[in-house]
Parts: C-alpha cells; structure tokens; sequence
C-alpha cells in the first residue's frame, strides 16, 4: 500500500507519440498514483523518478488500478506530461505586504489569478518571487541536494524591522538568513525590491543596497522595480512615485551600481525601465545592460525593443505565456528547463519562447494600428519620428481595467482595447503584442476570437525585429495598390 501525502493524483495532460509512455499504453486523463512505490510531490520529483531506464508505475484509469513495469530502450523519453506543477500542497503567501499586486486585483477574474503563493518550488520553475518566510530545513535540505538554482527572493528591505514591516510578517525579519546559506551552497539567488515611494526608497534604499553588498555579494542579480497600483488598491501609504522621486532613484541606484562594480568587478543591481518613463530621461544605451539578462523584470526592455526595431541589436525581446504563467499554464512539464526563464509575475514581462503568429488576411490593404499599453505608447511614437512609414499610428490603450499606474502593454484587456478601437475614426489593421494574451485570452476573460470578429487584428511577437519586418510588408504591400 502506497503512502501519499498529496492532495490530489496528478494527472496526465499529453503523452508524445513514439515515447515510453505511449509504448506502454498511458493516456491522458490517466492519475499518477506512484511510481517506484513513491507518491511524487511535485513536477520536479516526478521527473527524477520518470529519468531512470526502469521503473514501476502505478496509474489509476476510471476505477481501475493499473500497475506497469516500465522499460525504456535506450535513447527513448517516458514523454508523459501532467497537469499541475505541483501535487501536494501549495505553500501559499502568509505575508500581508501593502504593495501586493493581487490585492488589488478587481473581483470575477478567473481563480487562478488570485492565487498568492511563496513556494520555492514555483520559484524555480516559473521564476515566482519567494520572500522565505515559509521555507524549512527540509526545504533548504531539497534545494541544496537537488541544486534547484536559481531561485528568486523578494528583498524589498534588509534591516529585519524594515523588512518585516513591509511584509506584515514578523518572520520576514529573520527569512533572509536562508538566502546566505542558500548562496554559500552554490545555489543562485536572483533578488527584487519593489520600491514604494515613502517607504523603502531614498535613505531606506541605500541602507539595502550597502546591506547587500556586505552581507550578500554572492547575488546574481538585484532588480528594483517600482510599486504598481491598480485602483483597487486600499492601502493608504501605497501612492504613485512622483518625476523628481524617480529622478532621485535614478541617481542613487548609479552610485550604487557603480560602488558594486568597483567591490565585485561586475555589475549587479539593475533599475527597471519605468522610472525612466516617469523620470523623462531616456534609457541607458545597450551596453549599460550587458547581454539584457533582466528582461523578464522590466530591465532594459525599452532599449532591446529600440534597437532590435532599427537593427542594431540583436531581437531578444518575447514573451512566456501570459499573467501568471505558474497559474495558468496547461502543461508545467514543458517549463522545466536547465536555464530556467522566469514566468510572468506581477506586472514583468515573460522570456522569450517561440511564438506562433496570428494573421488576419485584411480585406485590403489599409492603414496599420499599432495597439499598446501608455508606456509602450510614449516609445513607440518617439521612435517611429525616425521612420518614413505613412499611415501608421499609435493606438494607446489606457488601463482603465485597473487603472492606477497600470500602464504596460502585458496587462492590457479586451474591455478596454474594445473600447478604445471603437473611438477609432477610420478602419484599419490592428497589430496587437502577444504579451497580452495568454493562449488567446485576456486577462479579464475576452477572447482574440471575440475581438477579431469586430475588428481586423494580427497578433505578432511583442519584439522591435517583428513588428518593423510586418510595417515594411505593409509598407510593401500599400506601394503596389
């Protein structure tokens, strides 16, 4: 009798033709009761278990039990995907932080959404933030033995009181001591501060980063991001960051880049794209991001777009899978990865993954849209200044959704793009970023579907490279009318 301590079998979601699992008949639909006698925990342990050459799988089809001795041939894959990432329990977010981006989240979206999770396990699967407040020795113990690098920790504040403050935790005071351990075991910790104007900025903010440095120089990276608000939110001290504020964040994240650079001999600290935006300066140029590894929070991805659209820079800008990839995705399987990309979380965008192109094939050639959230709109206009492509225009969608400082493209709607292409005077061909959608639906529910029957819409890769090769075919294709 197999012991389990999960919640529910997992089950399976595809099998590849020509695998093991085929071979042995597994289907989907199928539960995973256990395998070698082991009830797996979570997509990271079913893979362990699945890797060997031979092993006994236990299924359970309808009502029936069935026990298979699995053999692999050598060079065949099990090809077994299921369901879910993980099979017992979730280590949900017990911490309150006023700057929390689902609390302030409208109501009716779908469920998943509103899951607020700090699992370690979803951290390095899917790139989910982790602030350590319900990490153990035995999670310390699996991290370390398995190498599960790397992981993503919120910091936010280094002083425990600051810290555990801002996560309404008492325990987020002390969690950081398993980020030195885990960092003097060779497990790669990638770090975040949401800066929230009033309240780790300016003195607090430089006390965090001289803190990083003395106690944590073994981090691979810090991104600080700015506080994102909806107008939902309820917290009274949470507010918008003003121009002068983001200039002063500017500056001291310079010094301090540049103090990190002179200790470490490389750079570790990088300052997401919006406090420029808000700042009115213009982004650094491309070799202030050194290869553009923080893409996934919002770091340099206003100058990879630039220079990806002008073709002077490599085209290494994308998307994952949508809001919340860990929530939503279909198949966790596929998200396992040797380097693993950070999912979507909050208001980052995702990594670059293959994209499939949606092309409406227009009734005639006509005028182009380019439809954008309000940052992406200040960036597009600007840009195309420099480019000799008539009837283009800049279709800015104001996140009326969630309003606040909601402003990127990722985090666009079908209400408010319905809305917004209806004010619309004249008919044209919408080309709309694919970082808005996730498997053809929008985070309020709307469907590409829905909006393509109304309007003429091409979804193509959120990348400067793809959307100046579709002007040009316009271009092209305008010129032979």
């Amino acid at each position: 009798m197999v012991k389990s301590t999960i919640d529910s079998l997992p089950e399976v979601a595809s099998v590849e033709p020509s695998s093991a699992g085929a071979r042995y008949g597994v289907i989907p639909g199928d539960r995973i009761v256990s395998v070698n006698g082991v009830s797996p925990r979570d997509i990271l342990e079913w893979q362990r278990l699945v890797d060997s050459v031979e092993f006994d799988l236990q299924i359970l089809r309808g009502r029936e039990t069935l026990d298979i001795a699995v053999e692999r041939v050598v060079g065949e894959s099990f090809g077994v995907s299921v369901s879910s990432a993980v099979f017992d329990r979730i280590h949900t977010c017990d911490n309150h932080c006023e700057f929390c981006f689902i609390y302030q989240l409208p109501k009716g979206m779908r469920k998943s959404l509103y899951m607020k999770d700090d699992d370690y396990r979803l951290s390095f699967l899917f790139g989910n933030f982790t602030t350590l407040t319900r990490f153990t020795e035995a999670d310390l113990e699996r991290v370390i033995e398995e190498k599960l690098s790397p992981l993503y920790v919120s910091i936010h504040a280094v002083k425990p009181g600051m810290r555990a403050e801002m996560l309404r935790n008492i325990r987020g005071g002390f969690s950081l001591r398993w980020m030195k351990i885990l960092l003097e075991n060779a497990i790669s910790v990638r770090a975040q501060i949401v800066l929230c104007p009033g309240l780790n900025d300016g003195e607090v903010l430089e006390e965090t980063l001289a803190g990083l440095l003395e106690e944590f120089p073994l981090l691979e990276s810090i991104a600080i991001v700015p506080l994102g608000l909806s107008r939902f939110n309820s917290e009274e001290r949470m507010r918008v960051q003003t121009a002068e504020e983001a200039r002063h964040t500017i500056s001291v994240v310079s010094k301090w880049q540049q103090r990190f650079t002179e200790v470490l001999g490389f750079q570790t600290i990088h300052l997401a794209d919006e406090f420029y935006l808000v700042a009115g300066i213009s982004v650094p140029e491309s070799e202030h991001y050194d290869g553009f590894p923080m893409l996934e929070d919002g770091v340099g991805l206003v100058r990879s777009f630039q220079d990806s659209f002008k073709g002077t820079g490599p085209d290494v800008s994308g998307k994952s899978d949508g809001f919340f990839a860990s929530v939503d995705v279909s198949s966790p399987t596929d998200y396992v990865r040797v380097i693993n990309p950070a999912g979507d979380t909050s208001l980052r965008t995702g990594s670059p993954t293959s994209v499939t192109l949606r092309r409406r094939t227009p009734r005639t050639p006509g005028p182009i849209g380019i439809v954008t959230g309000s940052y992406g709109a200040t960036v597009m206009r600007s840009l195309l200044e420099d480019f000799p492509y008539e009837d283009v225009d800049v279709i800015e969608v104001k996140n009326q959704y969630f309003g606040g400082n909601t402003a990127v493209a990722g985090l666009m709607t079908y209400e408010d793009i319905v809305q917004t292409l209806r004010s619309e005077a004249i008919s044209r061909t919408y080309l709309l970023p694919d970082v808005c959608l996730n498997e053809g639906v929008f985070l309020d529910g709307g469907t590409i579907e829905a909006l393509s029957r109304e309007f003429d819409v091409e979804v193509i890769a959120t990348s400067g490279g793809q959307l100046r090769k579709r002007l040009e075919q316009a271009k092209g294709e305008a010129s032979h009318v």
